[in-house]
């Protein structure tokens, strides 16, 4: 591992900042294609070559694979082939209790036609509810995609300790596992992070600036009355109020402002940076609105904290409150604050 790369499987290297595509998704603001494609791959040329998308992400695997198509035609394809891609594999909550092999084929063969290749660099698999006990033999299935060259890496999404322990039980070879982390939450330290250590598994870590609030457009700000603006924003909220309301919040803010000036950077990369320097992570994924937002995000890799700079930070986590618990088990209650703003079947009647 450099400051700036990380050997995630044998042979297998991706940058330490990845490319988020939840923010190409829609909800976010219209996506403008050709802009979008021209953004992916300034992404690539600023040292961010790592991408993240989703079967579930509308339209995000065909504008990828069409930033790879792009580089392959304007550069090469040894150019292109330096372009990793990381996907999700979601079933929706509703087929469950049905999944089959064919299922999971049939959404690995869709990304892959959507991303222009003939194998995925990393599937993430995702599962919605533990009382639908099949996870193991759907990710069994994977895992025989996985031999047959289709997909050269396995990783999990937000699955909690005692769940990804019967994964790896049953000899699926993970490399990784998807999940928050942030100096909001801190829920993948504890349980989780020892399991991984054991396993050789890496975390990839969304939700490092908590959906932008984690930035100086946030400092000094009054409390925002809802509706907020999108969904990302009401997800971070509610853990903005677990991690111990407003006021601490703005103490964070003060903290990460503070380091940033000293690094002349800007809370979001202190953030970031942070969570690159905690156990067991591999890289951060952050999403990007526009063109200089993303070659901004590549700076997040130049950024060496100090012992100052952690004491700081740690000051204010000290005084938290949550949130608490295994990691995704707030955001699987359905009925819960955090589980009721979730879509659970994303991908029923897709092509």
């Amino acid at each position: 591992m450099t400051a700036k790369t990380f050997e995630l499987g044998p042979g297998y290297t991706i940058s330490r900042v990845i490319r988020g595509g939840w923010q190409l998704a829609g909800g976010h603001g219209a996506i403008d294609r050709n802009q979008a494609v021209s953004d992916l791959i300034a992404t690539f040329d600023a040292g961010i070559w790592t991408y993240d998308c989703a079967d579930i992400y509308t339209g995000v695997e065909e504008l990828i694979g069409a930033a790879r198509l792009r580089l392959a035609s304007e550069r090469g394809l040894d150019v292109a082939a330096r372009m990793k891609v990381h996907t999700k594999l979601v079933p929706d909550l509703e087929r469950l209790a049905t999944i089959s092999r064919d299922y999971i084929r049939g959404i690995v063969e869709q990304s892959l036609r959507r991303l222009k290749t003939e194998r995925l660099d990393l599937v993430q698999f995702h599962w919605w509810d533990y009382d639908q006990p099949r996870y193991v033999e759907a990710m069994s299935w994977l895992d025989e995609l996985r031999r047959e060259g289709k997909v050269r890496n396995l990783g999990t999404t937000n699955f909690d300790t005692p769940r990804l322990a019967e994964i790896l039980a049953a000899g699926i070879p993970l490399v990784s596992q998807q999940l928050q982390y942030s100096v909001l939450d801190q829920r993948p330290a504890h349980s989780l992070a020892e399991l991984a250590a054991k396993n050789g598994v890496s975390f990839l870590c969304y939700g490092s600036v908590a959906g932008g609030f984690l930035s100086d457009k946030w400092l000094g700000v009054s409390e925002p009355a809802t509706p907020l603006e999108n969904r990302s924003l009401v997800k971070y909220k509610l853990i903005i109020d677990d991690f111990g309301g407003w006021d601490l919040f703005q103490q964070l803010l003060q903290a990460l402002k503070a380091v940033g000036d000293r690094h002349c950077v800007d809370i979001a990369t202190i953030a970031s940076a942070w969570v690159l320097e905690q156990p067991r992570v591999a890289a951060v994924i952050v999403g990007a609105r526009n063109q200089a937002h993303a070659l901004a995000n590549a700076g997040i890799m130049d950024v060496a904290l100090d012992a100052d700079d952690r004491a700081k930070i740690a000051t204010v986590i000290a005084q938290s409150q949550g949130p608490l618990g295994d990691v995704y088990t707030l955001e699987r209650d359905r009925h819960g604050r955090h589980g009721s703003i979730m879509h659970y079947n994303l991908n029923a009647g897709r092509t």
